[in-house]
Formats: structure tokens, C-alpha cells, sequence
């Protein structure tokens, strides 16, 4: 009853607009150096911070994690939360910026996520990481970021690195089988209509696909929990490996709320995520 009284609250905090700024205020600033505003090409969105734990050992994993706001919003600033989170856990975090409508279009945050990736594995021994231990995360419209990148091939590809080089995902809340599409704005997002097939994760699913966290909440009205339900599924079915986690009465925001430092005691979340990595970590050095 406790726990489910301090969701709600996160949730509602999280939701309102000066939520993420109180996460953001209440979030350590020791433990971790933050190395800001990285270019990872041209542009002015095409920025990332990087978030290093003051105790490492060599060789830590390397989490690259893309936050939400359905392709229109957010800044890697908004997400120091995030960072820090992943750095209390031993990992390099690397958060970038990406293209957001107006007036990018999809496929062009997918491309933008892959050339961080490719950065990121490029320069993952700069900061202590171990491009061989990198993995791909996000939250929502991130999460589909996420999984695109680990399901099209093709992405990783023309940045100049590979699908291969993902040691696995997290996946919180992501949108991946979301058709038909009828939000106007999104639509716009993902046009043509002809070409809708191709904006979905599922429908590049694969067995060489890499291991898969995939989390959702039970009470999520902004993406539905069988986005997640039926990632897993197809996974499994052609022979990877996906694990799904429901959290019961959680809602879209509350499922990424517990990361927030003061939060921690509303979910499990940081250590589902640090379990999972740990785990493929270890299997992949055997």
C-alpha cells in the first residue's frame, strides 16, 4: 500500500511540469563527472553528455540512453537524473540530443541515435567503457529510438558501426507495434502512410537480435503495455531473447520515475536495469 501511494505521487510529480526540474535538483552532483555537450556530428541537436562514475574499473559497460517525448520534445539536460542513475550503478552513460519534429521526420532521430552509438562505441575506452559491453536503452518515443537501432540493421550500418556491436536493450515504455497510426501529428511524424511498415521495431525482429529488457507499466494510457508484450513475444519466437516486466499500477511516467534519485524506494526499476546488464555483461565474458 505504501509503495503504491509513492508511485502515484512520483507519477503526478513526474507529470507535472515542474517535476523534472525538481528531479533534476534533488539529483547528486557527486559520485560522477559529467562531461557535457559532446558533438557526435554537425548539427545543433547532435550533442550528448557523458556521465562517468568516479569508481570504475576499467572496462565498464556503456549504456546509451535516449529519452522520450514523442519525437517533439526533450533535451539530454532535462535527464542528468538519468545519467546519474546509470553512473551510481557503475556504467557510462551517454545521453544525446536528437533531431525532433518540426522540423525532423522519421527516419531522422533513428539516424542521429545511430551515429551516437557509433560514437559512443568509438570512444567508450576514453572514459573507462568497454565498447564491447554497449548497450542501447530509452524511454518511450527513446525506447523506440532504442529498438530500432537494435532491430534495422540497417541503421547502425550506415553510421558506420553494426548491430552486432549491442551487447543488448532496455527498452521502458517504448511504442514498437503502433499501427495504424491516427494522431495527425504523428502521422505527419511517420509519413508516407505507405511506408508506415518500416517505423515499427517488431517488423525487423530477428533471432541476432540482442538480449532485450523490455519494461512496462501495468496502468500506461500513453503507450500501450502490449507494445512491450508483443516485442517480447515476436522475440522469443524467432529465437532471441527478450525479457518482459509489467509493474502493476504503474503508469507511462511512473515507470522512469524511480531512477530519479530521491524517488528510488517507488520501484525496482534501476535494478531490474542493473541486473540485466550485469547478467549480459557476464555471459558475454565467458
Amino acid at each position: 500500500m505504501a509503495r503504491a501511494f509513492i508511485v502515484s505521487l512520483v507519477s503526478g510529480l513526474l507529470a507535472a511540469c515542474s517535476g523534472q526540474f525538481w528531479a533534476n535538483a534533488l539529483t547528486p552532483r557527486w559520485g560522477y563527472d559529467r562531461h557535457a555537450d559532446i558533438g557526435y556530428a554537425d548539427g545543433t541537436r547532435q550533442r550528448l553528455d557523458v556521465y562517468v562514475p568516479d569508481t570504475r574499473a576499467t572496462g565498464a559497460p556503456v549504456v546509451v540512453f535516449f529519452y522520450g517525448g514523442s519525437w517533439q520534445s526533450g533535451d539530454k539536460d532535462g535527464y542528468r537524473f538519468v545519467g546519474q542513475a546509470l553512473a551510481s550503478r557503475g556504467f557510462i552513460a551517454v545521453l544525446p540530443d536528437y533531431r525532433l519534429y518540426p522540423p525532423a521526420r522519421f527516419p531522422a532521430f533513428v539516424e542521429d541515435g545511430a551515429r551516437a552509438v557509433a560514437w559512443a562505441r568509438d570512444h567508450a575506452a576514453d572514459y573507462g567503457g568497454d565498447p564491447d559491453h554497449l548497450f542501447v536503452a530509452g524511454h518511450s518515443a527513446g525506447a523506440h529510438i532504442a529498438a530500432m537501432l537494435a532491430a534495422d540493421r540497417r541503421y547502425l550500418a550506415a553510421a558506420g558501426a553494426s548491430a552486432d556491436d549491442l551487447a543488448g536493450l532496455v527498452g521502458m515504455a517504448g511504442p514498437y507495434d503502433f499501427l495504424p497510426i491516427e494522431d495527425p501529428v504523428l502521422q505527419a511524424i511517420f509519413a508516407p502512410r505507405a511506408a508506415w511498415a518500416r517505423t515499427q521495431p517488431i517488423h525487423f525482429v530477428t533471432g541476432e537480435a540482442p538480449p532485450m529488457l523490455l519494461m512496462h507499466g501495468g496502468a500506461d494510457r500513453t503507450v500501450a503495455p502490449e507494445n512491450s508484450r508483443n516485442m517480447a513475444s515476436r522475440v522469443n519466437d524467432r529465437g532471441g531473447e527478450a525479457r518482459l516486466k509489467i509493474y502493476p499500477e504503474t503508469t507511462h511516467v511512473g515507470l522512469i520515475a524511480p531512477l530519479a534519485a530521491p524517488l528510488r524506494l517507488a520501484g525496482d526499476q534501476l535494478d531490474d536495469i542493473a541486473d540485466f546488464v550485469t547478467k549480459v555483461v557476464s555471459d558475454r565474458s565467458r
